[in-house]
């Protein structure tokens, strides 16, 4: 182990991951120390891409935080799941990856920048994503007209880079449909969701490849038999060190992991999200004055704005049971332990099969609500977010179709198998075969706060989005949730559903009206009330440690990942993003770890 590294990276997910890749093949070969608070997730078997919806639950993976309970949805506390060990929240994370809009990077450019830059803005963002991606861009060979549903324009993707992700080879036989269904219903196809312009149903593109997730560890494993490169895991990062020597500016030169020093000879760049990265400033003395005195933290610098400006995306989920027989084959496999292990067999064969298939395509749309902007809620927010808001690519919501429901609602599926073969249980299959859609309210409005609670570094942070605290999204969430709705009261979706009085307990999960409504639609107050039941986290934490502007009262880092008025540190990670990207965020993290490397090589000269 070196003495002293040139740079020291804390953190190892996407962002922290990225980073790390770029800046090692520089020719100069930097020393660099990246720093990993978890294990290294080398299990194979973590990167069954079917199982991609279940990881989180490995509680030695996932820090297993929750925020504070939310005044505006019923005192819930609500699961803020974030990842542990290389790959970072990429090892527990739904292998969800959307870029977002062109125009969320052409504000964050507007944002931080200078008329007439555009280093964030989506030109150099798409450039990032062609570095950054192997793209696997075609639609299964077995599925008729496939080229219907996915038709990326293939020159705007890249086919090199170090994660791999595209669509999966084999799709359930009810994802088509679903996608023709929803052109039918009004919703256009969109062929390429990582476009530039979100707008429509698409095709997911997932961080997965031959049926294996892909996570942030891959691009690690692909430098670390660098000799410029030192890895190590089990080591969380408490504090930063400082120079003593009395400089006008606090200067870091060093971090402090469970008593052992490590020195950083050009920079510390924290990589540790949105709700770690605000905790290891704020021991270090760095953040709002009120909260360091209460813990008797000793003031390094001050900036009040470190911990604020908290953003999120939550959603609802509307689950249905299909009519039957017939008996679907994704229920057959659901419903089935002896399938699901003889699956693994062959998913560790070849990377095939059921673990290959279900639940690995889904449908993702992402639309706006032109009721919304009309709307007193809307009208009110400030003139730059209306534009924003209007612009040609942000989208006011999303729908997430396939999303295997009985493995997060399981007192809704009192039938779920136990995995135990001996035990010869019988599992009512036909409990499997239902519709679940996720409803997504995006650009929420609400500001929430990261804040200390302890003055143990090892203690996590208070998290407080305020979900549905701000009356916009109240608004846009109500009109979100009404026109899914809409979809499912189509023609068609009602013939394969079981949504009558007489076949009680087809719906398993929906807003139902309530007082002198019951019998019609639910209105407004309804709808309301079905969010604050059940709103969760996307866990897409953003904006604690905001870019700006120096000067901004907001603004905790510039345009170059560098902490205002500190030297020697940057931050590169979520917490930095001035704008709530329209998407599922874990495709911006990579970016954003991109971004900062061409920065730091920039501005060293390498």
């Amino acid at each position: 182990m070196a003495a002293e590294y040139d740079f020291i990276i804390v953190g190892s997910g996407p962002a922290g991951g990225a980073l790390a890749y770029f800046l090692a093949q520089s020719p100069k070969k930097p020393k660099i120390l990246i720093l990993e608070a978890g294990s290294d997730n080398s299990d194979n078997n973590l990167r069954v891409d079917g199982k991609r919806w279940l990881t989180f639950m490995n509680k030695d993976m996932n820090y297993g935080y929750k925020t504070a309970p939310q005044t505006d949805a019923n005192n819930r506390e609500i699961d803020y799941s974030r990842g542990r060990g290389l790959g970072g929240s990429s090892a527990v994370n739904f292998g969800v990856f959307t870029v977002g809009a062109k125009d969320d990077y052409d504000e964050w450019s507007r944002l931080v920048e200078e008329p007439g830059e555009s280093f964030f803005g989506w030109d150099r963002t798409k450039a990032r994503l062609k570095k950054l991606e192997t793209f696997h861009g075609r639609a299964p060979v077995t599925l008729e007209n496939g080229t219907k549903y996915v038709s990326p324009r293939l020159e705007d993707h890249g086919s090199n880079g170090p994660l791999q992700v595209g669509y999966p080879a084999e799709w359930e036989d009810t994802v088509a449909p679903f996608l023709d269904q929803s052109e039918n219903f009004g919703f256009p196809l969109n062929p390429d969701h990582n476009s530039g312009n979100p707008l429509g149903m698409s095709a997911l593109i997932s961080s997965a490849h031959n049926g294996r997730r892909s996570t942030a560890r891959d691009l690690l494993q692909a430098i670390e038999t660098l000799p410029n490169v030192t890895i190590l895991t089990s080591f969380p990062v408490q504090r930063l060190v400082f120079d003593p020597s009395g400089l006008k500016n606090p200067k870091v030169i060093g971090v402090e992991s469970n008593s052992t020093r490590f020195r950083a000879s050009k920079e510390v760049i924290l990589c540790a999200g949105s709700l770690d990265t605000p905790k290891i400033l704020m021991h270090s003395g760095i953040g709002p004055v009120d909260q360091l005195s209460r813990f008797s933290i000793p003031l390094v610098h001050q900036n009040e704005a470190i911990g604020q400006n908290l953003r999120d995306h939550g959603f609802c989920p509307l689950v249905y049971l299909r009519k039957t027989p017939p008996l679907s084959d994704r229920a057959r496999f659901y419903s089935s332990p002896l399938a699901q292990e003889e699956a693994i067999a062959q998913w560790s064969k070849d990377g095939t099969g059921p673990w290959a298939k279900f639940a690995c395509q889904t449908g993702i749309g992402f639309f706006k609500l032109p009721d919304l902007v009309s709307s007193p809620e809307f009208l009110a927010l400030p003139e730059a977010e209306q534009s924003y808001l209007n612009k040609p690519t942000i989208p006011h919501w999303e729908i997430f179709s396939h999303f295997p429901i009985h493995w997060f609602m399981p007192e809704a599926f009192p039938t779920l198998p136990t995995g135990d073969l001996s035990a010869g249980e019988e599992v009512d299959a036909s409990r499997f075969d239902y519709t679940c859609l996720l409803v997504f309210l995006y650009n929420a409005q609400a500001r929430g706060s990261v804040s200390l609670q302890s003055a143990d570094p090892n203690v996590p942070l208070v998290f407080d989005p305020k979900f549905l605290s701000h009356p916009y999204d109240r608004r846009a969430a109500v009109e979100a949730l009404r026109e899914a709705l809409r979809y499912t009261r189509t023609e068609l979706f009602i013939e394969e559903h079981r949504l009558h009085d007489e076949e009680a307990g087809g719906v398993i999960a929906a807003p139902t009206p309530t007082g002198d409504n019951k019998g019609g639609e639910p209105n407004d107050e309804d709808l309301l009330d079905y969010w604050r039941n059940t709103i969760s986290s996307s866990w897409h934490m953003s904006g604690t440690v905001k870019m700006g502007r120096a000067g901004e009262k907001d603004a905790v880092v510039d345009h170059k990942f560098s902490l205002i008025g500190v030297e020697g540190l940057r931050v590169a990670d979520m917490s930095v993003a001035p704008v709530l990207l329209s998407g599922h965020t874990q495709a911006g993290a990579y970016l954003t770890g991109v971004a900062a490397a061409e920065r730091i090589l920039e501005d060293y000269g390498m």
